[in-house]
């Protein structure tokens, strides 16, 4: 299998903008086009003729396409999968609408969770029983699971989901129902022991669930994809990005499409690790603003923060266990609806509100005249002055002030008897407030202080918010790299192959059975390094996790260990680093508890060359600024006369000193007053507090 991946292009479709990146032998090219929804693929094919042409290639020449899409989310929020039937274990048919019984709201009376994806009449049970420690207690009813097979294809349903009790520590009952089933269905079918083969029966049988609902949806589009790409004339092969941050074959991603739901902002956290590394920063928080949602990560040691499940669909923003859970390896991030093109209105209390509702990129925010007449973030920030109403998105889309202003007027000044710059300054405000709420919240979650940490912003709109973002939290130094505004689907060209496989195995560290442990490990070697190898013939690392806690804790940790075979004599160091990382997390360890294993992981990825080392310049000479407009100044509350400066016309060492707009084609980088802006060698652009 050939290595050379001379030509690659990114592609990442978000919720507003579809953003192209292609990397010619280390020459960049970009653009974004507006999401086309009726068609997704159709944007992609828009943004490559358009960057092809600007690098003066042709399709044919692309040696590979790395895809990122936030359709599959989209579908699991806005109930659009397919029609789902679940079978499950007789006597847990309700397990997905009763869920976990924790009340995420204490007080709240009218507490509204999460419809189930699937309803009470397509969830049904079928006897058989396996145990805690994977023996069966009573056979599988095949001749009911034949029966069923008919009941299905009557009434039409589009996908079939199965998900039985301990199936993670033996399948044998799922794949015996899904055998049976195939020879009478022609409809995928989804099994949680291969989706995830994890403990918690709710979160594996949602998953399970999620992943049956969308997977007929995103196999269709992903056939979709290839077909056109090669009309076109790229005949590379097509990898999608998962939500763990490695890469994965196309035929993966449409048999676990549930992989795909953090896609994108995954390819974001690795686009800001790649910068951290250049630039030997430890501690970095990644802030990824786009059209539609913000999402916030923490890096250390140029890694992403990871965890096992995940929630979509919250019904209460910031509120844990409000939402959908999913459990699959993903890069964590709080992500909160506040994007360009999030809505912004005045709740009952005469309080300005932004998002989670989105004008998307149709009809968009009023500002771009395509039909949208209610106010979003960037009709905001265009009557603030942050915006170049004839320069936006590369001039591909002329902004109208006018609209933007008669929307903000109407919906927001006009009911709280604001001027129209103060409302917009209002709800501007509330959105970088929330940001900052949220961020705060995430490190204190991981034991962190947000302020000890350096920014990297990318995405459309995070350049235009981060000083402000920078200002609330104490953050004294902010990193906009070059192509912030396309970061994510840069961050795919950096991204390995990889994949993580997990199994839960419930073991006291007292029975620690080694050779057990060995056959289990080897057997997660083997399923990770097999989707690596569909995509590289190249070296391949592996990380091996364990997931331990003291008995009876309701939550485990995660323990890093060697990557060897473990013998007995091996419980002293894995009882000392679990009891080392215990303390990491709570300041101490506790003595007398047994520990136990709860869920193994082993993570392959092909080994990234690293790049160059650069060292972060804080100071330059002051560039004079020949073109300046009005721009709304945060800081001090005024409209201040500001620089204007293209950003290609600015040289590594070159400072601008806030207030400031440094204008470039997919974005803008704002200034505020309290910062100075300094570029960097590698064309970076960092805001630096004065005076620090």
């Amino acid at each position: 299998m050939t290595q050379r991946h001379d030509i690659r292009l990114g592609a990442d479709i978000g919720g507003t903008f579809t953003d192209i990146a292609l990397d010619v032998r280390g020459k960049l090219f970009s653009t974004k086009v507006l999401t086309n929804y009726s068609a997704p693929e159709q944007a992609i094919l828009d943004g490559i003729d358009i960057v092809v042409r600007d690098a003066g290639i042709a399709p044919r020449d692309i040696d590979i396409v790395i895809h990122g899409t936030t359709l599959a989310t989209n579908a699991l929020i806005e109930r659009r999968g397919a029609r789902t039937a679940l079978i499950t274990t007789e006597g847990f048919r309700d397990v997905i609408e009763m869920r976990t019984e924790n009340r995420f709201e204490q007080y709240d009376l009218s507490l509204v969770l999460p419809k189930p994806l699937i309803p009470r009449e397509d969830r049904f049970p079928v006897k058989g029983r396996i145990d805690a420690q994977g023996r069966e207690l009573q056979a599988l009813d095949e001749a009911a699971l034949e029966t069923l097979a008919d009941v299905i294809a009557e009434r039409g349903f589009g996908a079939v989901a199965i998900g039985f009790i301990h199936s993670y520590m033996n399948p044998a009952h799922e794949q015996r129902a899904r055998e049976i089933l195939s020879r009478k269905l022609a409809i995928p079918i989804s099994i949680s022991s291969e989706v995830s083969p994890q403990m918690r029966e709710f979160e594996r049988f949602n998953t399970v669930c999620a992943n049956a609902y969308v997977r007929p949806q995103m196999a269709d589009y992903l056939s979709r994809l290839q077909v056109r790409l090669k009309e076109m004339g790229a005949q590379c092969p097509v990898f999608m990005i998962h939500s763990g941050g490695g890469l994965i074959s196309v035929e993966t991603a449409s048999e676990f499409p549930v992989r795909l739901v953090e896609s994108g902002p995954a390819g974001g956290a690795i686009f800001a690790a790649d910068i951290a590394r250049r630039f030997s920063l430890d501690r970095v928080v990644s802030y990824d603003m786009g059209g539609t949602t913000a999402k916030i990560c923490l890096i250390e040691d140029y890694q992403p923060h990871t965890a096992r499940t995940f929630e979509v669909a919250r019904t209460y923003r910031f509120c844990k266990g409000s939402g959908m859970p999913i459990s699959i390896p993903v890069i964590e991030m709080i992500e909160i609806g506040a994007g360009g093109g999030s809505i912004a209105w005045v709740d009952a209390m005469g309080r300005i509100q932004a998002g989670p509702e989105s004008a998307a990129s149709e009809p968009g925010p009023a500002c771009y005249q395509r039909g949208g007449e209610r106010p979003a973030i960037t009709d905001a920030d265009l009557v603030l002055g942050k915006l170049d109403p004839d320069n936006f998105a590369g001039g591909k889309i002329r902004l109208s002030v006018e609209n933007a202003s008669a929307a903000i007027a109407r919906d927001v000044g006009d009911r709280l008897k604001l001027a129209t710059e103060a409302a917009a300054f209002g709800i501007v405000e509330v959105v970088d407030e929330n940001m900052a709420n949220a961020a705060r919240v995430h490190a204190v979650e991981n034991g962190k202080n947000i302020s000890d940490n350096i920014m990297i912003a990318f995405g459309g709109a995070a350049p235009l918010h981060a000083a402000r973002l920078c200002e609330k939290l104490g953050v004294d130094q902010c990193l906009i790299p070059q192509g912030a505004g396309v970061g994510s689907a840069i961050g795919f060209l950096k991204a390995p192959f990889g994949y993580e496989a997990l199994a839960s195995k419930i073991m006291g560290l007292s029975k620690f059975d080694a050779g057990a442990i060995n056959t289990m490990l080897d057997d997660l070697k083997a399923t990770a390094e097999g989707f690596v190898r569909a995509g590289t013939d190249g070296e391949i690392i592996r990380e091996i996790t364990a997931f331990m806690r003291y008995a009876g804790q309701g939550w485990e940790i995660p323990v890093a260990l060697p990557d060897r075979a473990f013998t007995q004599a091996d419980t002293a160091m894995i009882e000392a680093a679990f009891k080392e990382r215990y303390a990491q997390f709570f300041g101490r360890a506790v003595e007398g508890p047994e520990i136990e294993f709860v869920t193994w992981s082993v993570k392959a990825q092909d080994v990234r060359p690293e790049g160059e080392r650069l060292t972060l310049q804080l100071d330059g000479g002051v560039v004079p600024a020949p073109v300046s407009r009005a721009v709304f100044d945060p800081a001090s509350g005024k409209t201040l006369e500001t620089a204007i400066v293209p950003r290609e016309t600015l040289s590594p060492g070159a400072r601008v000193t806030g207030p400031a707009v440094i204008v470039e084609r997919e974005t803008s980088t704002i200034v505020t007053s309290p910062f100075d802006a300094v570029i960097q060698i590698d064309g970076t652009i960092l805001l630096v507090r004065k005076g620090r």
